[in-house]
C-alpha cells in the first residue's frame, strides 16, 4: 500500500542504476512505515520537463503515500533519508527536493479487487 513515486529533470541513469535505486528506495520505505515490502511500489520518471525557483537546473519532486497515517517525526526523518539518496543517486540538490507526504484512507486505496477499508 505504500508507494513512492520520483520525478526529475535529470536524464535516466543506466538501468541497473534505477533498478538499483528503486529497491533502495522500497527497502527504505518499509522500514519507515513498518509496512511489509511485499506491499511497497516504487515509480521512475526521468527527463520530465520542470522548473524551479524558476530555473530549470537539475530537479526532483517525490510522492510518499500510505494507508495510515504518517506522523511528523516520521516525515521529517523520510525527508532526510529520501533527499540524501535522490542527491546520492541523480545529483540532485537536496535544495531542489520536494517530497509530498500523503496519508490515504483504506477504502481509498484499492488492491487485488478490493481495498484496504
Amino acid at each position: 500500500m505504500p508507494l513512492i513515486k520520483v520525478q526529475t529533470s535529470v536524464s535516466a541513469p543506466l538501468g541497473e542504476e534505477v533498478e538499483a535505486l528503486l529497491k533502495s528506495l522500497s527497502a527504505k520505505l518499509a522500514k519507515h512505515t513498518g509496512k511489509p515490502e511485499s506491499y511497497i511500489m516504487t515509480a521512475f520518471e526521468a527527463a520530465v520537463p520542470m522548473t524551479f525557483a524558476g530555473t530549470t537546473e537539475p530537479v526532483c519532486y517525490i510522492e510518499v503515500k500510505s494507508v495510515g497515517t504518517m506522523k511528523p517525526d516520521q516525515t521529517e526523518v523520510m525527508s532526510q533519508d529520501f533527499c540524501q539518496e535522490i542527491n546520492k543517486a541523480l545529483k540532485v540538490p537536496q535544495n531542489r527536493i520536494y517530497i509530498e507526504f500523503a496519508d490515504a484512507k483504506g477504502a481509498m486505496w484499492g488492491w487485488n479487487g478490493t481495498t484496504f477499508g
